[in-house]
């Protein structure tokens, strides 16, 4: 029994039940914001130029032999052109060119090694895939360009050590020149053989197929005459420029093309680029020879870092006030602390002038013929003003006979001379007076008129 009990409390006391609450939960933390992604220009976005080997090649005296390269080379690079140092003096270098890899031949200007010797431009074709290349060279005086026959068989040739192959040239067969500043990598634009590729350094990058280049030729006939003679000299001048065509769907700021740029390497490279990529300075002076096929690898300088500048934005119309209209011939220039109103404004000077009422001048005196004033007392006789008689209106009187004092009087004042009229220059206050009609001004009569006019009045009517 005792058993039983000690089980039973051993079980009671082990029974004994804990609730725990649980923690409280934290709410989650919000997401983070989302970024906004940057857009950038399919040809900024893809296609940023790598580090390039800059270096000098030295033109050969001859056609050298064509190569095969397996890609295409990469967009032109920017390079100003300094002024000439001689007027013989040629613009040479300013491409691609292969040595184990594609190398920036960097242009400057050199006279010719001999009198009369040509600079070629060199040479891409689209080839079955791949590039047939031909350097910039020299060439004798009348030996022309002879471009590699189509069935000619060229080894293709092998990369240097470390080199990463490109792209192949994409775009039609054929010769062409590489893509402008800033283009995708691979793109190729056909063109004339001869064409520099200079020309299209000012042209936008391109992103797919379809741009294209083509000359233009002007010919010139000179006429010049000689001592009464007439010489015709039917001299024919090529005046090239080359027409750079391309739809908006090749470019990548998606607007077409259709520009006509100097086909002179030197004017085209001085134009103002859409994508400023410059060239890196060729970081030896020691010029490269050109390569021959099968030469193999080139000890060539580290390749530097080309610095790109964004494309040239489109400036906005700039606001600008309309000129000031010249000052009229009587108008007086203004202080430099005066403030002029404008035509159509109204200062508070004026209005307050305008708005006072107007004052008419006031009546001018008539004097009446028959109402004359005798004249006043004096030990002198009063001579009357000088007027010319087309003024009077009054018609002249018989006179009575009077007695020879008034004669004496009367014979001096007909000898007495006019008051000379001053012929100086009159003002403007003068002469408007002057332009009015004047008014008659009665003659003041003398003592023997009035002695007259009253003997008439005391008279009986008959």
């Amino acid at each position: 029994m005792q058993y039983r009990i000690y089980a039973l409390c051993l079980l009671v006391s082990g029974c004994v039940t804990e609730v725990v609450t649980p923690p409280p939960q934290r709410p989650p933390p919000p997401p983070p914001p989302p970024q906004q992604a940057v857009v950038l220009p399919e040809a900024a976005q893809e296609y940023a130029p790598p580090p390039v080997v800059s270096v000098y090649v030295e033109p050969p005296v001859e056609q050298p032999a064509p190569i095969a390269v397996p890609w295409a080379p990469p967009p032109m690079l920017v390079e100003t052109p300094p002024p000439p140092p001689t007027p013989a003096a040629v613009w040479v270098g300013g491409y691609w060119a292969w040595q184990g890899t594609w190398v920036w031949a960097h242009a400057h200007w050199v006279g010719p090694p001999r009198p009369n010797y040509g600079y070629i431009n060199p040479y891409y074709e689209n080839r079955n895939g791949a590039v047939i290349f031909i350097p910039g060279f020299w060439s004798p005086p009348g030996v022309m360009f002879v471009p590699p026959a189509p069935g000619l068989h060229i080894s293709v040739e092998i990369a240097g050590p470390g080199v990463i192959p490109g792209p192949r040239p994409i775009g039609p067969e054929g010769v062409f020149v590489p893509p402008p500043p800033g283009s995708r990598f691979g793109m190729i634009i056909p063109a004339p053989i001869g064409t520099s590729p200079a020309v299209v350094t000012s042209a936008p990058p391109v992103v797919a197929v379809g741009m294209r280049v083509t000359v233009n030729n002007t010919n010139v006939t000179n006429v010049s005459n000689v001592h009464n003679t007439t010489v015709i000299n039917n001299v024919t001048t090529n005046i090239t420029n080359v027409t750079i065509v391309a739809p908006p769907t090749a470019t990548a700021n998606h607007q077409a093309v259709n520009a006509q740029v100097p086909a002179q390497a030197h004017l085209a490279a001085a134009l103002p680029p859409v994508v400023k990529a410059q060239a890196p300075e060729p970081a030896s002076t020691k010029p490269l020879q050109a390569y021959r096929p099968g030469q193999g690898a080139v000890a060539l300088p580290p390749a530097q870092k080309v610095i790109v500048n964004p494309p040239r934005p489109v400036e906005a119309a700039r606001v600008t006030s309309p000129p000031a209209p010249p000052p009229k011939a009587n108008e007086v220039p203004p202080k430099p602390n005066e403030v002029r109103a404008k035509p159509n404004e109204v200062t508070a000077t004026h209005a307050a002038e305008t708005s006072k009422p107007a004052v008419a001048p006031a009546p001018r005196p008539e004097v009446a013929h028959d109402k004359v004033s005798p004249p006043p007392v004096a030990h002198e006789p009063v001579k009357p003003p000088a007027a010319p008689k087309t003024l009077l209106s009054k018609a002249p009187e018989k006179k009575p006979p009077v007695d020879s004092e008034n004669k004496k009087a009367a014979a001096k004042e007909k000898t007495a001379e006019p008051a000379v009229i001053s012929k100086s220059k009159p003002d403007a206050a003068e002469k408007s007076k002057q332009d009015k009609p004047a008014k008659p001004v009665a003659k003041a009569k003398t003592k023997e008129e009035e002695k007259d006019e009253k003997e008439k009045k005391e008279r009986p009517v008959q």
